[in-house]
């Protein structure tokens, strides 16, 4: 598995979002003109990616605020985003990548151990891209619980959003 860093070029993509939405990452750079967040995590609904992504949605605000878009990306079915986004009231997009290309792109898709078994799938990652289109951050193995705010920190926001 290739892994991301700092000054690659991020690779382009396409996916189906939980509304129904085609997303793509150059048009997500080229309308808004700012950072774009991309996070990956392992399945909707269960209690870590439902903290994670509760995470996101409660800092939201001050990331919008800072110039940075949030978009989270996994291997579900676009139906079932769409139930996640809707029990958890998550307000920003939720990305099917059902046959993994994209995970693999950006170097979340791979061998991983969890509760001492080694099994392959999606690497719990972050990979925040500048409006150019390099990556500007790439974090793999990240832990669900308090990873938001470890982000803000590496970004240099503060609480407040700054």
């Amino acid at each position: 598995m290739t892994r991301l860093v700092p000054g690659d070029l991020a690779p382009d993509f396409t996916l189906t979002a939980h509304d129904g939405s085609t997303v793509t990452l150059r048009e997500l750079l080229a309308d808004t003109g700012r950072h774009v967040v991309v996070y990956f995590y392992p399945a909707a609904m269960t209690p870590g990616c439902t903290t994670q992504a509760c995470d996101f949605r409660d800092s939201l605000d001050a990331l919008n605020a800072s110039g940075y878009t949030v978009v989270g990306v996994s291997k579900d079915p676009v139906d079932k985003l769409a139930q996640f986004a809707e029990r958890d009231g998550l307000t920003f997009k939720l990305l099917s990548d059902p046959d993994h290309a994209v995970l693999e792109a950006y170097g979340a898709w791979g061998e991983k151990t969890n509760y001492g078994r080694t099994s392959v799938g999606v690497v719990r990652s972050t990979v925040v891209v500048g409006p150019d289109g390099v990556v500007e951050l790439a974090q793999y193995n990240v832990k669900a619980t308090g990873h938001v705010a470890k982000l803000r920190r590496d970004l240099g926001l503060d609480a407040a959003g700054q």
